[in-house]
């Protein structure tokens, strides 16, 4: 069954219009850092609904609810309803519904809809990348003058000594550093040629799965610790940059101060 770029960014678009100013609830996954608002469940509940008219019989790997069936499907959704969720309970613009399809194991379609910054990033396998319909394309910085987005590690903080380590050699080598809130916001600003260089200790799938397509499609470059493509369904490091130099450049920070990375999926 064939299926259209424009069909799945008229689905998030519906799904985002449930992503209210307010009245919505907010409560923790457990820490205080880890947010799930009823906005999150009802713009999946609706992505979900949607999207398996478009695919019947598809699986599903989705952030709220532990949602995990991807056994046995030609094409899997790998579902972020709203990221940056942290950012949009508190009326922050940084934060979006994120869509990857997956399709024979291998990433073949993504969207990411920023709502409230008025961005739209999509792209499919070997077609380019797009914002609100205009081609897009990484900057041709050089790593000394790289904008570095980046985080500390929020869900586990034991790990932030690592970051911070890290980080710091980085940004004393390149430009300056940026964090938004939103691995998919800040993939997609990558690959809009906005910023230049990305290290994350650790993504889910939902986090990068359509931004990391709509990154490479557009000249970037991505890899885990293990220099490969991020996997589709489990946990990642993330170093990303817009040319192969530059990711190597990173990586070798990262693998000064790594043995390996610190937890096992």
């Amino acid at each position: 069954m064939e299926i259209d770029i424009e069909q799945i960014i008229a689905v998030v678009r519906d799904a985002s219009s449930l992503m209210t100013r307010s009245g919505f609830e907010v409560r923790d996954k457990g820490t205080r850092e880890n947010l799930v608002t009823t906005s999150d469940v009802a713009v999946q509940e609706r992505l979900i609904a949607r999207l398996s008219e478009l695919l019947p019989g598809c699986g599903f790997l989705c952030e709220e609810d532990d949602l995990n069936d991807i056994g046995g499907h030609e094409y899997v959704w790998i579902v972020d309803p709203i990221d940056g969720t942290a950012n949009y309970a508190r009326g922050n613009e940084n934060c979006a519904v994120s869509v990857g399809l997956i399709r024979g194991g291998q990433p073949y379609m993504g969207v990411v809809y920023s709502p409230w910054r008025g961005e739209c990033y999509s792209a499919v396998r070997g077609r380019g990348a797009f914002c609100n319909g205009k081609p897009i394309h990484v900057s041709v910085r050089s790593y000394e003058d790289g904008i570095l987005f980046t985080a500390m590690s929020t869900y586990h903080k034991e790990w932030a000594r690592s970051c911070s380590d890290i980080i710091y050699d980085i940004y004393m080598e390149c430009n300056d550093v940026r964090r938004t809130g939103s691995a998919a916001v800040e993939l997609c600003l990558m690959a809009a040629g906005f910023a230049d260089l990305y290290f994350e200790m650790r993504l889910m799938p939902w986090d990068y799965a359509a931004a990391a397509l709509v990154l490479s499609e557009a000249g970037g470059v991505l890899c885990g610790f293990d220099g490969k493509n991020p996997p589709l369904y489990v946990p990642s490091m993330m170093i990303a940059a817009n040319n192969e130099e530059n990711c190597r450049r990173i990586s070798e920070v990262v693998h000064r101060h790594l043995a390996a990375l610190p937890w096992v999926n």
